[in-house]
This record gives C-alpha cells, structure tokens and sequence, in this order.
C-alpha cells in the first residue's frame, strides 16, 4: 500500500513542468515589488522629512510634539529641546519628540481673510 503512493507520488514529480522556473518566482517578485512601493519607500519619505524637520528648527519656532503639546521653541542643545508652554513653564525634551512645525499664516492670507471678514 505505501509502495503504491511512493509510486504515483514519484511519478508526479517526474513529469515536466510547462510553467518554467521564472514563471513561478514571477509572484514573489511582484509581491516584494508591491510591499517596497506601498510600505517601505512610504516609511523612507516619512523618516527623511523628519530627519529634515529636526535639523531646521530654530529658537522662536512653533511646534507640536507628538503628545500633542504646542510650544515656543526658546534654546536648543544637542539632543534636547526646551519649549515655552506657558508663561514662565518651561520643560525639556527629545528632538525626536517633535511631530510638526506649526506654520503661521502669512501677511497676503491674513489681508485676504480680513477683506472676506469685512462683507
């Protein structure tokens, strides 16, 4: 009885194969293809505007920390940041820490949303 299955399972395997090599690696490939383009080259861009970020930030700059905490930027030190949160508050933490820069509205957006306030 085992004879048998040995048997039709070696037969099976001897028969060729019309697909070709290449034809059956074809999915993996678009697969790693798909998880670059769609979740890792993302992630990159993400880290490089980041990176970018925290090396621009100066003394005076509005930002938001990953907590959700807003800030004046008053001193900067190596791997640390201290924020005005308050008046006469200030606290200390990681550049990392920093999520976004807040941007402030410039002049020609104030004076167009002060003329639609005036109507």
């Amino acid at each position: 009885m085992f004879i048998s299955l040995f048997a039709t399972i070696g037969a099976a395997t001897t028969e060729p194969n019309s697909g070709g090599g290449i034809l059956s690696i074809l999915p993996l490939v678009l697969i790693f293809g798909a998880m670059y383009f769609l979740l890792l080259r993302p992630q990159r861009k993400r880290q490089k505007e980041t990176r970018s970020l925290q090396s621009a930030l100066q003394e005076g700059d509005e930002v938001i920390l990953a907590s959700g905490i807003y800030g004046f930027i008053s001193a900067i030190e190596d791997g640390y940041v201290w924020l005005d949160i308050a008046e006469k508050v200030e606290i200390r933490v990681a550049r990392s820490a920093i999520a976004t820069k807040v941007s402030t509205p410039s002049s020609t957006d104030q004076s167009s949303s002060d003329k639609n306030d005036k109507k």
